[in-house]
């Protein structure tokens, strides 16, 4: 079990000073470290790793303290048993993959060394390319690589920075799944840096959300970055709609209250808050939580329908954006296959149907 309470301020020349203020505990499994660029991810694993010192606080691991600004200790880095594998991997290109593989356990006797190194290999199947050198591998390969080289040490800990950038989708889910039998049998706590929603739900145990060097919300994936409540965290998370407003009324019987979009007279229901009436207020919407229809809905049970125009088609991928004016401008995500049954042109009269709970308030 990991504790962390610490708090560390960084001050850049033209900018307003950083404050890192932290104070979670992580117990053995995955958890994400999720947020925005600057938000202190990184920075967060670089004092439990003693690469920075924190300012104050303790950083501990089970009994023993890695920081006590207290005590003024600081355990030095390479006594703390952590593994830390970068984006940048940093293979040495000289040896061979085997040779990576073992490098960190000269100081153990060659049959121990061996064997530790026989059974890491097929844990990230990498035994095949034991003779070959990291200019041979692919992008996937070298990220086995340097996960075995971390992990054939027995860490206590591991933190992962943003480690599969750059990999498709399927292999980033392969290393994971490797990843996640490796710790199966070992137990460890496992920091995991990405800014990846689609890693996150891969990894699928817990996410701490990080906004400007600060625990916003801590949890299962779905339940913190499916409802975020910060404008940051909702633009990490992939939310695409972000409408401005005030709230009217609160209905506490039916759980909603009502918004009128600043751009328009123009009403959202969304679910209940403690915002008062009259409260200024900005909503965000996922563009694939919004349905589009080319006739006035009827008998729905989602309450909020708004007639609008669609202005914009633009195909991306296996998606198509659709801009479309509806009191405000909201983007819309659409198959291929939606666009041509619905026959759909820019000029085109459309409703967009939005769900209650599909709607979530975030503060700057």
């Amino acid at each position: 079990m990991l504790f962390v309470d610490i708090r560390k301020q960084f001050r850049t020349a033209g900018s307003p000073p950083f404050h890192l203020d932290v104070r979670e505990t992580f117990a053995p499994g995955f958890t994400v470290l999720f947020g925005p660029s600057g938000a202190g991810k990184s920075t967060l694993l670089d004092c439990i790793s003693g690469l920075l010192r924190p300012d104050a606080g303790v950083i501990k691991f089970n009994d023993e303290y890695f920081f006590n600004a207290a005590r003024r200790f600081s355990l030095p880095a390479q006594m703390r048993r952590i593994a830390y594998v970068f984006q940048s991997l940093a293979l040495f290109p000289h040896l061979s993959v085997e040779e990576n593989v073992a490098y960190g356990l000269s100081a153990f006797p060659s049959p121990e060394r061996q064997e530790r190194v026989e059974r890491i290999l097929p844990a990230f199947h990498i035994e095949a390319l034991r003779r070959r050198k990291p200019g041979e591998l692919s992008g996937g390969e070298k990220q086995r690589v340097a996960l075995a080289r971390s992990l054939v040490t027995q860490p206590q800990l591991l933190l992962l920075d943003e480690p599969l950038t750059g990999l498709d989708a399927a292999l980033r889910q392969a290393i994971l799944q490797d990843l996640r039998a490796w710790n199966a049998a070992e137990r460890i706590p496992i920091l995991y840096v990405t800014h990846n929603r689609e890693e996150v739900d891969a990894i699928g145990e817990r996410v701490v959300a990080l906004v400007n060097g600060r625990v916003q919300e801590s949890g299962a994936p779905r339940a913190v970055l499916d409802a975020p409540r910060s404008v940051a965290l909702a633009q990490a998370a992939g939310f695409e709609n972000f409408l401005d407003g005030h709230v009217v009324e609160q209905r506490p019987a039916d759980g909603v209250m009502r918004v009128v979009l600043a751009s328009a007279n123009c009403e959202l229901e969304i679910p209940l808050g403690t915002v008062p009436p009259g409260a200024a207020v900005q909503v965000a919407i996922r563009a694939g939580d919004i349905l589009l229809a080319t006739e006035a809905p009827r008998a729905l049970s989602a309450r909020n329908v708004l007639p609008g125009t669609l202005d914009a088609l633009e195909p991306r991928g296996s998606l198509v954006v659709a801009q479309v004016t509806a009191g405000a401008r909201f983007i819309v995500h659409l198959t291929p296959g939606a666009v041509r049954s619905l026959q759909l042109v820019p000029g085109l009269r459309v409703w967009l149907v939005l769900k209650t709970h599909s709607c979530h308030v975030v503060l700057p």
